[in-house]
């Protein structure tokens, strides 16, 4: 990597269609597990003009009505009568409960033998954490999803004429491989109504509202900052009447805005006992940690699961030339201090209590990222093992 660069990572609002979609797949995922936390769920959605179609493959003592959880996400997120209704759109499904979905282990509580659950894909996954922000996260997508929260928010508040469809991009340099200042801003934002307001008003409202407010920690834009809004000009309506959705096709805005490796699969729409789900929160919490110890500004975990066993196959770190102590000794400290097999990891971040809350938690986190969150209680964003790995 060069020592200095430009990087940009982009976000979406929460009515993004492929963002919907996976708000729905975790939102079913979520009722199927809060009334059986050993429940096997895979669902999948796609969205298009006035169709949502929804494929999930279960087995759960649950009862779910996996058209109305849709139907409630669409209406939460702001979708009414124009262009896309939770009301009036054709919502199809396919149900299949399938034996072959068996549970080999219950996670309900933990086995006597954590060796016992083993995973049933083979999945590479990779954890990654940097000092640039305080959320250990990389400077652009983090503002990124800071700016896509806030036009979420204007929207339901002070500039209702936008529609729930938006995108947002930061563009950071780098100068030491550090971020210096802010290269670029992009926003696509849709509004409701053809005229309304002019593209003068709508420039000047989300300067005020949305520009103003995400940037108000920390690096802001300067006067060399290239600002751009809705740059091909206005965008009506937007979401699946103007662009079709599929869950998971946002993985990197889910995890690191492809500054650091990830698996490419879907975090959304699984249950706790897929490993490219679950796995991947833990490698965060293991980069998380070693970071907040001090031993690397940069650090990223890989884990590789094979199947039929219960921890992974291969576990290495890199930190990218930053690490203060041989990268070596970080490895088995890691290896050390963080138990990767599937029923420990559940265990370690308490994922049963997480995932049968009230209100549950996985929809949450199918919008704005599954990372570097302050805004809900994350067991894997919290660094409680950094002081076992000096």
């Amino acid at each position: 990597m060069e020592s200095e660069f430009m990087f940009t990572s982009e976000s979406v609002t929460e009515g993004h269609p492929d963002k919907m979609c996976d708000q729905i797949s975790d939102a079913v995922v979520g009722h199927f597990l809060r009334q059986d936390p050993d429940a096997r769920v895979v669902a999948e959605c796609a969205v298009s003009t006035g169709v949502v179609f929804l494929s999930v493959k279960f087995r759960a003592d649950a009862a779910v009505s996996v058209g109305d959880v849709a139907r409630d996400v669409i209406k939460r997120v702001g979708y009414g009568d124009d262009g896309f209704s939770a009301k009036n759109c054709a919502v199809m499904t396919s149900l299949n409960e399938l034996p072959s979905l068996s549970r080999r282990t219950s996670v309900r509580a933990a086995p006597v033998d954590l060796d016992a659950l083993v995973v049933e894909d083979q999945a590479t996954l990779f954890g990654f954490a940097c000092d640039h922000t305080a959320t250990l996260m990389p400077m652009p997508i983090a503002l990124a999803h800071a700016l896509a929260r806030q036009l979420d928010a204007a929207r339901r508040k002070e500039l209702p004429y936008l529609s729930p469809d938006g995108k947002t991009q930061v563009g950071i340099e780098f100068v030491g491989r550090r971020p210096h200042r802010i290269h670029s801003v992009t926003i696509l934002a849709s509004q409701r109504q053809q005229g309304t307001p002019s593209p003068q008003v709508l420039e000047r409202d989300l300067r005020d509202v949305v520009l103003a407010a995400a940037f108000a920690d920390g690096l802001e834009p300067d006067g060399r900052t290239r600002i751009a809004i809705n740059p091909d000009g206005p965008i009506v309506g937007g979401g699946p009447a103007f662009h079709a959705g599929l869950t998971g096709r946002k993985t990197a805005v889910d995890t690191y805005g492809e500054f650091a490796r990830h698996s490419g699969a879907a975090l959304s729409g699984k249950d706790l006992g897929r490993i490219d789900r679950v796995g991947a929160y833990a490698a965060r919490y293991a980069a998380r940690n070693v970071v907040t110890a001090g031993l690397a500004e940069l650090c990223e975990v890989q884990l590789s699961y094979s199947v039929g066993l219960a921890g992974p196959v291969t576990i290495q770190v890199e930190t990218y030339g930053t690490a203060r102590i041989p990268e070596g000794e970080i490895s088995r400290r890691v290896k050390h201090v963080f138990d990767f097999r599937l029923g420990a990891i559940i265990e370690q971040l308490g994922l049963r209590g997480l995932v049968t809350r009230e209100g549950g938690i996985f929809r949450n986190l199918a919008v704005y990222g599954h990372f570097g969150r302050t805004d809900l209680a994350l067991p894997w964003e919290v660094s409680d093992k950094a002081e076992l790995l000096v």
